[in-house]
């Protein structure tokens, strides 16, 4: 029998609150994660009970024998890139901005922050109604301002679809990481602010050596959340271009997604995932553990 004793210590109270919360995210997480990883190594078209195993020629497919893979991958690079530099900058600067004492201050917190909660799906309807190339907001205004030569079809030309579609995406999820700067400047204590002042530090210094290290343990979460997302993307691309034109905007989710539902071969769908996954770990597990190292943590 199980010794009583066992139940009353600290370690048995974490395990008891933790496992409701294990169940579901094992059930939900880790199972079809584990599932995905085998379906990868198998071929099945989603319909038919039957599941091939084929090892690693789906693997072997997608490495050698599908240019689109690696357009979808360097889309998703870049992307990445691009994730971790705009959105947190602009956040960062909004942060700023909106923690000073200035006039409606709340009612613009909740303007920046409404995109985030709006479906991406409606996101991508929107902002492709703007890009229209004929009644399009963006070269409506373009045209009322005699800039005519920089009218563009901002979808269908592959040159700078990708970044068209950015911009939609920077605009949604830049109010995210704004609120999470907002409340790590929560947490900077004014007096060192005030006596850095006092000595007479501009802005700059204030920030550079007061505020920024107080906010990395909140620069860090946006970061790793930045490229998780990222490198996930493909609701607000499915709804904009679909990966188009000529794959110019095709992800690796994206991709992983088309072969799975629409040409119904989820083995190559699932290898495509295990290499998304892959990438998304040796990205974020040696940053988690570079930051812990240097804020002295084992």
């Amino acid at each position: 029998m199980l010794n009583p004793r066992l139940l009353q210590t600290p370690r048995a109270h974490a395990l008891i609150l933790l496992a409701p919360a294990l169940i579901v995210y094992t059930v939900f997480a880790i199972w079809p994660m584990i599932n995905v990883i085998v379906l990868s190594v198998q071929r099945w078209d989603g319909l038919s009970d039957a599941r091939t195993f084929v090892g690693l020629a789906n693997y072997e497919h997608i490495f050698l024998r599908d240019p689109v893979y690696w357009v979808a991958f360097r889309n998703t690079i870049l992307w990445t890139v691009l994730s971790v530099i705009f959105p947190p900058v602009i956040g960062l600067l909004l942060a700023l901005g909106l923690n000073e004492r200035l006039f409606g201050r709340g009612a613009l917190r909740v303007v920046y922050y409404l995109p985030v909660i709006i479906a991406p799906i409606a996101v991508a309807t929107m902002w492709r109604w703007m890009y229209d190339p004929f009644f399009g907001l963006f070269n409506q205004l373009l045209t009322n301002a005699g800039l005519e030569w920089l009218i563009r079809d901002w979808l269908g030309d592959r040159t700078i679809a990708l970044y068209s579609v950015f911009v939609a995406y920077t605009w949604q999820s830049v109010g995210f990481s704004m609120v999470l700067f907002l409340a790590g400047l929560q947490s900077v204590d004014r007096s060192l602010v005030e006596a850095a002042h006092i000595d007479g530090a501009n802005r700059w210094r204030v920030f550079r050596h007061v505020t920024l290290p107080a906010l990395k343990p909140v620069l860090t979460i946006v970061l790793v959340l930045s490229i998780i997302n990222s490198l996930k993307a493909f609701d607000i691309i499915y709804g904009m271009t679909q990966g188009g034109p000529a794959q110019s905007t095709q992800m690796l989710a994206l991709w992983a997604f088309t072969q799975a539902m629409q040409i119904f071969d989820f083995g190559r769908g699932g290898a495509i995932s295990v290499t998304l996954l892959v990438i998304t770990l040796l990205i974020v597990v040696p940053y988690l553990r570079w930051t812990q190292r240097e804020e002295g943590r084992p």
